[in-house]
């Protein structure tokens, strides 16, 4: 670290049972570090000021690239403590000039991070996606349909079609709130998240359910099971899963989010 470095703060935990990996680095390529205060635990990293002061981090949050790439580094080092504790995970690119500057936060905000750790203790987050797929992709494997012998005849295609694609939302509709009331009952807490944007995620499909669960770590196994056992139960939708990830979706203060469930 150099005079001119600031501390950047990935998230807060209570002291680690276990070191993190020797070779671990974030960002910056700088490797994190802990910083105890008041029985809490900051973890931090050294960034240059040039790049994480104010002007110009407000500059750099708006190149994709930089941001993908720092965003990476943050979240590698979040699932890094997620596998030797639960974390509670902090804002990308919450800085600090220097170490009394993260031990005020973590005294201003004491209650708040003890609080939140009382909820994330021994859970992580599952997040869960269903997706009705592109006509085109179903279109692969449905069979050839003949050409329109008239006019009537084809007006008549039209209207199956636009049937067919009312019976397909309404189907995908009602498997998404099945789904969720289904894990909901099963985590600690639920939310759902706005739909993805499919250009954004560059994703194929329309996004039904955007959720995460919290979920206990010993029955993880359980609720990865029980969400594969939907994949394949609807034809022309799509069920993704992902995790397990450090209780990002319930960091905040309890009730922030929908479908809380304790």
């Amino acid at each position: 670290m150099t005079t001119d470095d600031l501390r950047y703060v990935y998230a807060v935990c209570r002291p680690l049972a276990a070191p993190l990996q020797a070779e671990l680095t974030g960002v910056a390529g700088a490797p994190p570090a802990q910083l105890e205060h008041h029985g809490l635990v900051a973890i931090v990293g050294s960034v240059p000021e040039r790049d994480f002061a104010e002007v110009p981090l407000r500059a750099h949050m708006e190149d994709l690239d930089w941001l993908t790439e720092t965003a990476r580094a943050h979240q590698n080092v979040v699932a890094a403590l997620t596998t030797v504790t639960s974390p509670l995970p902090l804002r990308l690119a919450t800085v600090f000039r220097d170490d009394s500057g993260v031990r005020t936060m973590l005294e201003q905000e004491e209650d708040r991070f003890r609080a939140g750790l009382d909820r994330l203790e021994g859970r992580v987050e599952w997040g869960v996606k269903v997706y009705v797929e592109e006509p085109s992709a179903q279109a692969q494997t449905a069979p050839a349909t003949p050409a329109a012998s008239s006019g009537r005849d084809y007006l008549r295609r039209l209207r199956a079609e636009r049937t067919a694609r009312d019976d397909t939302w309404q189907r995908a509709e009602r498997f998404a709130q099945e789904l969720h009331d289904d894990l909901a009952r099963y985590a600690a807490a639920g939310r759902i998240h706005p739909p993805q944007n499919p250009e954004l995620s560059r994703t194929s499909g329309r996004n039904v359910l955007n959720a995460a669960y919290l979920v206990e770590r010993a029955t993880s196994e359980e609720f990865v099971e029980r969400v594969d056992a939907t994949k394949d139960r609807e034809p022309g939708l799509r069920v993704e899963l992902t995790g397990p990830w450090a209780g990002y979706s319930f960091s905040g203060p309890v009730g922030d989010e929908g479908g809380e469930r304790e």
